[in-house]
């Protein structure tokens, strides 16, 4: 069987987090979703999505295909129902399409009829953006029990101190060093090669994946997923880090979610309750207006390739898109299109030319490579976001 992971409409509702990448490769808990469909089904997936994405995310075909819902989380008995689909059946649950078989003839048209087969499964799905940090908590928990069952962890360092030790695994070649673990609210996952640095104070669910760091003395409350080679210091709460970002220094970060290849300067703060304790709305690229999340606490939602300089100072509930470049003092405001370069003195555009170098410098600090596909992605998403950098 071939299965093909689809982007559907909300995919707008999760900008910026999918200018540059299907939902299903949104990290959430300790896996992309991507990651946890490919654990249960045992096998690769590929990707059907907007045509500009599709260079670097190519959809494959085969005579029988399963498609599947991307913003939603796999468990055993959304796997059961999907594995008893006939040609020509789809799985629903009321207007949300969680899987449809189809053959290579009616996979482009959909021509065929389809018969829906409802279920009463529950299961974590992404709808908005604030999904990510707000039920990151039951996914980093899911993604636990899924990729260490069965499984023994390393030890932790006798200089270290644990509480509920039973609800900690930590994956080979990680150190951690003189540091608190408490994982009595949730599980702590340290990843392949990830480094605590001394004195750190980690409260669960907490993941810290392959080859991430926290910097000496820093303080994180989960849930918080730190995605891979990303480094984290100061003191961070209820945010997920996809990975290859760095919020290194001093400073705090809460309810917040920050894209690949972003830098927080020192002493970056993000505000992430109002001072009159009213929920919080968000800038929604699908309506084009900032619309209500019913969260109380929300801080900044931050796209790829993004930097901000030190001090920088964010407000509950701040939007920022692609490739930006944000400094000086005071508030920023609180919905800055992609591309942009200044603060709150004014901006002017970060060009894609200059927006590439950028990111070639820093693929090459990794030793990766970054490719004429990558290049085109940022030209691509340049023009798409053309008109809301004259907002």
């Amino acid at each position: 069987m071939n299965y093909v992971l689809f982007d559907e409409a909300r995919r707008n509702n999760l900008l910026p987090l999918t200018f540059l990448r299907p939902v299903a490769d949104i990290r959430f808990g300790i896996l992309t979703i991507r990651e946890k469909w490919e654990i249960y089904l045992k096998c690769k997936t590929s990707t059907l999505t907007e045509n500009y994405l599709s260079a670097k995310y190519p959809l494959v075909k085969e005579k029988d295909n399963i498609i599947i819902n991307g913003a939603i989380c796999p468990n055993k008995v959304l796997i059961a129902e999907i594995g008893k689909l006939n040609p020509g059946q789809a799985l629903v649950k009321g207007d949300t399409v969680i899987a449809m078989y189809l053959n290579e003839k009616d996979f482009e048209t959909q021509s065929g009829a389809i018969e829906e087969i409802e279920t009463e499964a529950d299961y974590l799905e992404i709808l908005n953006t604030w999904d990510v940090f707000a039920k990151n908590g039951d996914a980093i928990k899911a993604d636990f029990e899924l990729i260490t069952k069965g499984r023994k962890s390393k030890p932790l360092p006798p200089h270290s101190f644990a509480i509920a030790p039973e609800n900690i695994f930590i994956e080979e070649g990680a150190e951690i060093l003189f540091s608190t673990l408490n994982a009595s609210n949730g599980p702590i996952y340290i990843g392949k090669d990830a480094v605590v640095m001394e004195g750190c104070n980690l409260r669960g669910p907490i993941a810290l994946c392959e080859h991430a760091q926290t910097k000496m003395a820093s303080k994180i409350y989960g849930p918080t997923t730190i995605g891979p080679y990303s480094k984290v210091g100061g003191e961070v709460t209820s945010s997920v880090i996809f990975g290859y970002s760095n919020k290194a220094h001093d400073g705090f970060m809460g309810h917040s979610v920050i894209s690949e290849w972003c830098n927080l300067g020192a002493d970056t703060n993000t505000s992430n309750l109002k001072n009159t304790y009213d929920t919080v709305k968000l800038w929604n690229y699908a309506d084009e207006a900032f619309i209500e999340t019913g969260q109380q606490f929300c801080g900044v939602i931050m796209g790829d390739h993004t930097k901000c300089g030190i001090n920088t100072m964010f407000n509950t509930g701040t939007v920022v898109g692609v490739s930006s470049n944000i400094f000086g003092a005071g508030y920023q405001r609180n919905f800055i299109s992609s591309f942009k370069w200044g603060g709150v003195a004014g901006f002017t555009t970060f060009l894609p030319k200059k927006a590439i170098e950028v990111a070639k410098g820093m693929y090459k600090r990794r030793d990766l490579e970054f490719t004429d596909i990558d290049s085109q992605l940022i030209e691509d998403v340049y023009n798409l976001t053309h008109n809301y950098r004259r907002m």
